[in-house]
């Protein structure tokens, strides 16, 4: 039977976190108040390596030392601290919360779990449904950013979830308590503090994030005109397109240049001529094309790399001063086929085309290596290759490019006069398609697979339906099982009939 004299607090974090530190504060807090207390601490894996759970038992003094758990049970716990969304929902369907008794305190953003990101498409878990059992199991729910709370205060979550435990006023103690253990802390006292006393406060205005716009074209007249110009051209788009075309336009000159941009309206354009009503095709064209068009090549990552931007978001997500230093590694493996790629198109077709030549360079281009950015020499070889930008029309690479996008358009338009809400499918294929490398092989293998079944959908009053329900199952798992089940499935019923 329960003790109901001895508190349970189960606190789960993955690590960085801080959850051993906050445990810590929870114990120095019942030590100060004349309390027994004890901690320990289980780390696993459950859905992202370093994943934890803290476990903190206490009660008053006595004249006899109680007997204390080490791992928290099912149905047995008071207050159990979330340090994550995922964690939250975790501590649910392990039963640690329970509505007759636990309070549960939850940050509310997210740190995606393994599971999620090893899915080909979208394998985020909806929040709303985390939310919902959260409120349905427990007694009581303090939901908040508590991330986003310690952070503008700069100092880490552990500072603002104890906050939060104080504004739960959950424990017996008062609150001067609280903030005693969290100012003699240490040297980062003054902003746990600062992050503890933000989430205490329950009645506080939140902080209002200005939403800042596009910045104004600024650069040589010539460009500041040419852009002008592709602006009114989407201005002269359907209204349902524009909004996705507008990004889409951003983001295919981003990568390459203004005529680049013509070049994505143009084929936008072939599209809208065969559209109407809602429009449903161009937009998913607008989107599409976009994609298709910004492929991932060894120029736009050394692009990216090299670009002040991520320096300063590096810089930021590590909450660095002025005066700090960072030093920034990355790995880098790549093969024959991005040295090709990136070659011009004669040449790199002329290498690809003698498999012994192009295997002998493989193997002294293909091994993994550990290259330092933020220094000058690998810094300079990047910006380099980033530079290689101008000239990449040429490029091996390109070309392939450009073939694989004019048969997949192609395709579209000629679905598009029989049957558009299939051709706007066929478009949405190419979500299959990401990244570069094993990714990319993997995502064409997939595309490829999908695109093969539609002589098996022809004269289908359902086709848009079940090519849909093709490319949601490749986009299930990795290795595409749902797939392979969904087409065996196909053509199990098309034999039949």
């Amino acid at each position: 039977m329960s003790n109901p004299d001895i508190i349970k607090i189960a606190i789960l974090a993955v690590g960085g976190q801080g959850g051993g530190v906050l445990t810590g504060w929870v114990v120095a807090l019942a030590e100060a108040n004349g309390w027994r207390v004890q901690s320990t601490a289980v780390a696993g894996v459950a859905q992202r390596t370093g994943a934890t759970i803290y476990y903190v038992e206490m009660c008053p003094m006595g004249p006899r030392a109680p007997v204390l758990a080490l791992a928290p049970a099912a149905g047995d716990v008071d207050i159990l601290i979330a340090a994550e969304l995922m964690e939250a929902g975790r501590a649910v369907l392990r039963g640690f919360v329970t509505p007759d008794r636990t309070t549960l305190i939850a940050s509310t953003h997210r740190i995606h779990a393994v599971s999620e990101k090893i899915v080909p498409g979208d394998g985020q878990a909806p929040d709303e449904r985390i939310f919902a059992a959260m409120e349905r199991s427990a007694k009581r729910v303090i939901a908040e950013d508590f991330q986003r709370i310690a952070v503008q205060a700069g100092s880490v979550i552990s500072a603002s979830l104890f906050g939060a435990l104080a504004r739960a006023e959950v424990l017996p103690f008062p609150r001067r308590s609280f903030v005693d253990v969290v100012r003699g802390s240490g040297r980062s006292a003054e902003a746990s503090f600062r992050a503890f006393e933000a989430a205490l406060t329950d009645d506080r205005e939140e902080i209002e994030v200005a939403a800042t716009g596009q910045l104004p074209p600024a650069g040589p007249e010539s460009l500041v005109t040419a852009w002008a110009a592709l602006e009114a051209r989407m201005s002269a788009l359907p209204a349902p397109v524009q909004q996705m075309a507008t990004t889409g336009l951003r983001h295919v000159v981003d990568f390459q240049d203004l005529p680049y941009g013509e070049d994505y309206l143009d084929r936008l354009d072939r599209f809208v001529a065969l559209d109407e009503g809602t429009f449903e095709l161009s937009v998913t064209a607008a989107k599409y094309l976009a994609n298709a068009m910004v492929y991932d090549d060894v120029v736009r990552v050394a692009d990216l790399k090299t670009r002040r931007a991520r320096f300063a978001r590096v810089r930021a997500d590590m909450r660095l001063g002025a005066s700090d230093v960072a030093h920034i590694t990355e790995f880098m493996h790549p093969r024959i086929e991005e040295a090709c790629g990136t070659l011009p198109a004669p040449l790199g077709a002329w290498i690809e085309a003698r498999p012994q030549l192009a295997g002998w360079l493989d193997r002294r281009i293909n091994k993994g290596r550990k290259v330092r950015t933020s220094g000058l020499f690998w810094f300079a070889v990047l910006y380099v290759v980033a530079g290689l930008k101008r000239w990449r029309r040429s490029t091996y690479r390109h070309r392939i490019e450009t073939k694989h996008l004019d048969n997949w358009m192609d395709l579209a338009l000629t679905t598009a006069s029989e049957d558009r809400p299939l051709a706007a499918e066929i478009l949405a294929c190419r979500r299959l398609i990401k990244g570069y490398s094993d990714t990319r092989t993997r995502g064409e293998s997939k595309f490829d697979a999908v695109l093969r079944a539609l002589p098996l959908l022809k004269d289908r009053r359902d086709a848009a339906d079940v090519l849909h329900r093709l490319r949601e199952a490749a986009l299930q798992d990795e290795h595409g099982n749902a797939l392979e089940a969904e087409l065996e499935g196909l053509g199990s019923a098309k034999a039949a009939s």
